[in-house]
């Protein structure tokens, strides 16, 4: 089994073309993009925004002015 640079097997769709992502957020506030229709793990929830990684990446920069946690910011 060989790595890409995508973070993906060889031979295997890797994370950067897959076309729809979504937007999910932790209990901190902290921001990440996950695999649309893929459950989000424990302690994220989706926020109602779905594209591709690009679209997805462009949100959350939009959102997410203050990169601090919550419990840093409190």
């Amino acid at each position: 089994m060989r790595w890409n640079r995508g973070g993906g097997v060889s031979g295997t769709t890797t994370n950067t073309e897959r076309d729809s992502w979504v937007v999910v957020v932790n209990d901190e506030e902290q921001y990440s993009v996950w695999p649309s229709g893929s459950e989000p793990p424990l302690g994220w929830r989706e926020i109602g925004f779905t594209g591709n990684r690009a679209e997805c990446l462009d949100e959350i920069a939009r959102v997410w002015t203050d990169l601090r946690p919550l419990s840093l910011r409190d």
